[in-house]
């Protein structure tokens, strides 16, 4: 197998930019994305942009690898809890 040259600094932003609204548009039109990422330089590369999607599109994402592939998805929805509710609403003064 050969071996494969890591990515430069400016690269890994390029990648990850140009990631962002194409994990964005299979998130909002199937529900998840799936790419092949069986490197740790990837894995992380795409937890970026699952990150910067889930900024983007205002609602949490989460990322799952197995190390051959990874799925970008949405976060279930949870019962809002009383820390995340009293977080979420002014205090009462």
């Amino acid at each position: 197998m050969p071996a494969r040259t890591p990515l430069t600094s400016d690269e890994k932003l390029r990648a990850e930019a140009n990631f962002v609204p194409l994990v964005a548009e299979h998130l909002t039109t199937s529900g998840r994305f799936r790419v092949s990422a069986d490197t740790p330089e990837l894995v992380e590369m795409f937890q970026n942009v699952a990150h910067s999607v889930g900024e983007l599109l205002g609602r949490p994402v989460v990322s799952y690898a197995n190390g051959r592939y990874m799925v970008i998805t949405f976060a279930e929805p949870t019962e809002p809890t009383e820390l995340t509710s009293a977080v979420a609403r002014p205090l009462d003064r």
